[in-house]
């Protein structure tokens, strides 16, 4: 069994709505959404947060925000406009310790529509 539940879902041990996939990210709905778009990009590789993953590894963070743009065309936001949201440590309300983008959009965002 995988670590984290994002590993699970990259592993395909748990179920997913899985949007886009390349070979080195998975994008999948929030089973909790905060906007009427809300899609989670992860890298298949794990590292705890975006300030780890961009230490170690500036291509793959490249290919997780090449992937929340084209989930954001996807989707029909990249017109009107969406947020890309990371998370980073238990006070910015990072609850899974697997590096994730938040794509929100679907209409005006206020605060509630965070990641």
């Amino acid at each position: 069994m995988s670590e984290t539940l994002f590993e699970q879902i990259i592993a395909r041990e748990i179920p997913a709505d899985i949007v886009y996939e390349t070979d080195t990210t998975l994008a999948f709905r929030d089973i909790n959404p905060r906007a009427s778009t809300h899609v989670l990009v992860v890298p298949k590789t794990r590292y705890r947060n975006v300030a780890e993953l961009a230490a170690a590894d500036a291509g793959l963070l490249a290919d997780v925000l090449n992937t929340a743009a084209k989930v954001a065309e996807l989707e029909g936001v990249a017109d009107k406009g969406y947020r890309v949201v990371f998370n980073t440590g238990e006070d910015a309300g990072q609850t899974v310790f697997h590096v994730h983008a938040h794509v929100l959009g679907g209409g005006p965002l206020g605060p509630e529509a965070r990641g």
